[in-house]
């Protein structure tokens, strides 16, 4: 009679010492793609390199909050004006889930932050606007923000630095949201009236009615390499002339060899050309700044 287990081998000595094998758990949030290389970028690396792709140099977005944290000095912002939010003043559909989802992504209260800082020890007053708001849309209470920031500044004899990151003015808020081009710009120019310095540095993307607005009407405008900056997209008004545009329309290299731009700075170095143009503002500016 054949018995159970009668054809299986004897164990061997060293059977079963041997642990199971299994990769490790990498989390989700250790690295991404770059979406212009597409290679694995950790995002440790990102961070150290302030969210600029170390392979291709592609200048990723980045936070508003952490714009400022890279080009303020350490524990020197004072955010100012934070309690303005906005409302969905037309009953625009959907317009306050918007609003909501947009505040628990970006964890931000609203598509700019405004305050005052110092840059290697220089007073100035600083705007960042934020991407993951609504796309760093202008809305009344942008406008209103940035505003107040322009006359605390003419009051207060400060620079005003400015970052501006946008898709344009925010449709849900109609024509309110485009009067903040007109309100703003006038701000700007009383300021500059004063004889006060703005500067401005354009991000990926700067568009629409901040474009045609505040973002252009800087003493300095600078921008972030390969940044968009339009008013109607290169896609828009291909389709509307029919037409395949130029390459590298609209890009900040384009617009700098056209005229629009004065200069590229990359993000590694915005600091310091911050800082020397706040100081040449000052007549303080030695050779060995530069």
């Amino acid at each position: 009679m054949i018995k159970r287990n009668q054809f299986r081998k004897p164990k061997n000595k060293l059977e079963g010492s041997v642990k199971d094998f299994s990769l490790p758990k990498i989390s989700e949030n250790l690295c991404c793609n770059c979406p212009s290389c597409k290679k694995i970028v950790f995002f440790e690396d990102l961070k150290n390199n302030l969210g600029v792709c170390p392979i291709c140099s592609k200048h990723l977005r980045i936070k508003a909050r952490e714009r400022i944290q890279y080009i303020a000095d350490e524990n020197s912002f004072v955010e100012m004006f934070e309690d303005l939010k906005s409302k969905n003043i037309l009953q625009f559909p959907d317009y306050d889930d918007k609003l909501k989802n947009a505040q628990i992504q970006s964890k931000e209260s609203e598509g700019v932050i405004t305050g005052v800082c110092k840059i290697l020890g220089i007073d100035c007053c600083i705007f960042s606007m934020e991407p993951l708001f609504m796309m760093g849309s202008m809305g009344v209470i942008v406008g209103e923000k940035i505003t107040r920031l322009f006359e605390y500044a003419q009051k207060n004899n400060m620079s005003v630095i400015g970052f501006t990151v946008s898709g344009g003015a925010r449709m849900q808020e109609g024509m309110m949201s485009l009067m903040q081009m007109a309100k703003i710009s006038a701000a700007v120019k009383k300021h500059g009236e004063k004889g006060l310095l703005y500067i401005a540095v354009l991000c990926d993307p700067t568009s629409g009615g901040v474009t045609a607005s505040f973002a252009m009407s800087a003493d300095i405008i600078a921008a972030e390499p390969d940044a968009l900056i339009c008013f109607a997209g290169p896609r828009v008004i291909e389709q509307t002339i029919r037409q395949k545009l130029p390459s590298g329309f609209q890009k900040a290299e384009f617009l700098l060899e056209k005229g629009f731009v004065d200069i590229i700075v990359k993000r590694t170095e915005q600091k310091k050309f911050l800082f020397n143009m706040l100081r040449l503002n000052s007549g303080g500016l030695k050779d060995d700044c530069l």
